[in-house]
């Protein structure tokens, strides 16, 4: 009855040998290669500009998330451009100038963000 039970047995040792064995060879590597103490390039804050373990009630720039909302605002647009592209054909003169009117107010909206300084970083 018991032999029932053996390959899942080995099932769930060749599965937790695959989860945790990438994990230990890597901490083996690099504690044999002496690569286990982060330098200060990867302790510094990144994308966001300050500090990470800071006060939560210190000032920051708002600048940062102007641009990253912009970013996606933009980044979105390539995500209607693509199916766009592809059913070109099928949705004709309709789906074109309705394109080109979306892209226009996205250029509108980009030039006067532009203009007003919003893309600035000093």
């Amino acid at each position: 009855m018991l032999e029932g039970y053996f390959p899942v047995l080995l099932f769930l040792l060749v599965a937790v040998g695959v989860g945790v064995g990438p994990l230990v060879m890597g901490w083996m590597f690099s504690t044999m290669l002496g690569m286990n103490r982060p330098d200060s390039a990867k302790l510094s804050p990144y994308e966001c500009g300050f500090e990470a373990f800071e006060d939560a009630r210190m000032k920051f720039d708002v600048r940062y998330y102007l641009i990253a909302i912009l970013f996606i605002l933009f980044d979105l647009e390539i995500a209607f451009l693509f199916p766009w592209a592809i059913t070109l054909n099928e949705i004709g003169l309709f789906g074109f100038v309705s394109m080109m009117i979306f892209l226009l107010i996205l250029v509108v909206g980009f030039v006067y963000e532009w203009m007003k300084g919003a893309l600035e970083w000093e």
